[in-house]
């Protein structure tokens, strides 16, 4: 899976998480939801991703900027 589209499916899914977690938990939690579209906005414009940082310290991010998770195959 390409890096780019694991990002976006997972800032989809805390999206949904913090709207869900407002609707039944209490209308705070739409800071969350703003901290998320804030982040996209600064990857936008710095290209500095906090969860690709963390995929590529574990080593789960290959040579071709696709996701191996688990870690990369070692040659």
């Amino acid at each position: 899976m390409k890096t780019e589209s694991f990002i976006r499916i997972l800032a989809g899914v805390m999206i949904l998480l913090s709207v869900a977690l407002t609707h039944f938990v209490d209308a705070r939690w739409l800071f969350f939801t703003a901290f998320i579209g804030l982040n996209l906005i600064q990857s936008a414009l710095t290209g500095f991703c906090p969860p690709t940082f963390v995929l590529d310290k574990l080593g789960w991010i290959d040579a071709d900027r696709r996701i191996r998770f688990g870690g990369a195959p070692r040659a």
